[in-house]
């Protein structure tokens, strides 16, 4: 059973470790490596990869658990449910992301593939090159969707990367009617263009039926109501939902609403590292639409908070976002 606290988000997402070191370039060379790329490997080379990597940082990852570690460091009563397994990076997993304050009891799976992980190399210059295995995480299901704790949340938050399988879809649809039924929101974010272009039917039908608060970027809702222009995927999108967010890069976000449109300007930000801006807007802005704030007070927390993660590397903050709120109070 959950606790039985009430939260503002609760989020679900491939729980992923994050593993980073500092190499040269050599060591791509050595392992066949694409600078820059990412790429998703199987379980032997996950496990080669680990181990020729050595000594890292190892960090609680995945879009939505950054998402939801925003949430929290707002100050805000944050949930997260993914599957790992009962291994070593399933316990660091667990560590880290509590560590966040983020409430995580997911028991670990004792059989199947590995825990998930995301091993990341750092090049000269700050270049990523991310290696990504998903292991245990692809295969959530409706048997992992805690009831108890997504009826206790103003919003549901759903990840786009995690939908691939038949059963995590499954989830998808249990959870959002949990949600409904109770009263509360669904909110999904469309993480990547290639997800929409692999999902775009069955996301039209989830969009249509359950999602209340959509978030993606120019690209992913061309795609997704296969339109060319902006102002066409913002009229399809208001029909559908009931607030959108649509981030612009460096132009800024769109949060619309009904009839109304808010246009949100980026904050400035002297850019080291834009790995973790989009999961950090989504986290700023629900912060704020979970408290009651206008939704451009809300469109702002999202801007200030991914500005607080692009100046430095990696997809956390460096500092309690909290901090941040007395800029709109």
């Amino acid at each position: 059973m959950s606790s039985q606290q009430s939260y503002d988000v609760v989020g679900i997402g491939n729980a992923l470790v994050d593993v980073l070191a500092t190499r040269d370039g050599s060591f791509l060379d050595e392992h066949g490596m694409a600078k820059g790329a990412m790429t998703l490997i199987d379980v032997e080379r996950a496990e080669s990869l680990y181990a020729h990597l050595g000594d890292g940082l190892e960090v609680s990852g995945g879009s939505l658990a950054n998402s939801i570690a925003g949430v929290a460091s707002f100050g805000g009563r944050a949930a997260y449910l993914g599957r790992v397994r009962d291994d070593d990076l399933g316990a660091v997993f667990a560590h880290d992301i509590r560590g966040h304050g983020v409430h995580f009891t997911a028991k670990p799976a004792v059989d199947g593939p590995p825990t998930g992980r995301c091993l990341i190399v750092v090049t000269d210059g700050g270049e990523r090159t991310m290696n990504t295995y998903l292991g245990a995480s692809a295969l959530f299901g409706p048997d992992q969707v805690d009831r108890d704790l997504i009826a206790s949340a103003q919003v549901t938050f759903l990840e786009g990367y995690l939908f691939d399988r038949p059963e995590s879809k499954e989830a998808y649809w249990a959870a959002s009617e949990i949600a409904h039924d109770a009263g509360r929101q669904v909110a999904l974010t469309l993480s990547d263009l290639f997800c929409v272009e692999r999902h775009r039917d069955d996301w039209l039908k989830l969009v249509s039926d359950r999602v209340d608060i959509l978030f993606a970027n120019e690209a992913e809702v061309l795609s997704l109501w296969q339109v060319d222009d902006l102002a066409t995927a913002v009229k399809r999108t208001r029909e559908q939902v009931k607030v959108a967010c649509i981030t612009l890069g460096a132009r800024g976000s769109m949060v619309v609403s009904g009839d109304e449109t808010h246009e949100v300007p980026a904050e400035p930000a002297h850019v080291v590292d834009t790995t973790g801006a989009g999961d950090l807007y989504a986290a700023g802005f629900l912060y704020g639409y979970t408290q009651g704030r206008p939704l451009p007070e809300c469109g702002r927390l999202g801007s200030i908070a991914a500005s607080a993660v692009i100046g430095h590397m990696g997809a956390r903050p460096e500092l309690s976002l909290h901090q941040l709120l007395d800029v709109l109070d």
